[in-house]
């Protein structure tokens, strides 16, 4: 029999936080829940769940606080729970390492939905992966890890995908869409999400990423990929 999937909730509303947990258990996930910012880290620290669902707004430590400390130690997919549906306010969320966000209040039906779309996208689902090396890059997709220039990288699971796409797909302009599509899975989005998490790879690739030469900016277009390294 397999192993149900394990989602943890850390929400201060008792509320939001039990009609999450008995809609995901009703859908066959198991659920851990949490009040507070606290009590979740030191429980983070000592189990790794399928998918970390994050409020905000939480007492002793913020949501923001507890994302980047979780980031910090694990890549597990984080979705941040706000009340803020401003687009400066969902690209915060991104910065310090989120996956995916869903405003309040929000349909339990599209959060069940996008936490399934969250755990489709940290699974391999590929029956025989071998290990991809491109240029300076080398990434071993059964274990999701990632090598520049010998060295062992950390990437969120949506860095991640997005990396894999451009090594896929270098040489190629690509378009924001586009990336939203087919990196990500998604049928909407905000194209400013694509900005920050090319910048966010940026810092983590490129030897300067102010000049970079592997993920450069195709004016008009969006990014194009070079695992060689392309000043032109």
């Amino acid at each position: 029999m397999q192993e149900a999937i394990e989602v943890v909730v850390v929400e201060d509303d008792p509320t939001v936080r039990e009609a999450v947990g008995a809609y995901l258990r009703a859908n066959g996930y198991a659920v851990s829940s949490f009040g507070d910012g606290v009590s979740a880290r030191t429980a983070l620290r000592d189990t790794v769940p399928d998918v970390v669902i994050v409020d905000r707004m939480l007492p002793g430590i913020s949501g923001d606080e507890l994302c980047r400390d979780l980031r910090s130690f694990s890549d597990v997919p984080i979705m941040l729970l706000t009340a803020l549906g401003q687009v400066e306010d969902r690209i915060e969320g991104f910065e310090f390492g989120v996956d995916d966000y869903l405003a309040k209040p929000f349909s339990l039906r599209e959060l069940l939905m996008r936490v399934g779309a969250l755990v489709r996208r940290s699974q391999v689902t590929q029956a025989a992966v071998g290990e991809v090396r491109a240029g300076v890059f080398a990434i071993d997709p059964l274990r999701r890890r990632v090598w520049v220039r010998g060295e062992e990288i950390a990437l969120t699971g949506r860095e991640y995908d997005l990396l894999h796409f451009l090594v896929r797909n270098q040489g190629r302009p690509l378009g924001r869409e586009e990336i939203l599509r087919e990196a990500w899975g998604w049928s909407f989005g905000e194209a400013s999400t694509v900005t920050v998490h090319v910048r966010r790879l940026r810092e983590k690739i490129e030897e300067d990423p102010r000049d970079p030469v592997h993920l450069r900016t195709e004016w008009g277009v969006g990014y194009r990929f070079s695992a060689e390294g392309d000043r032109s």
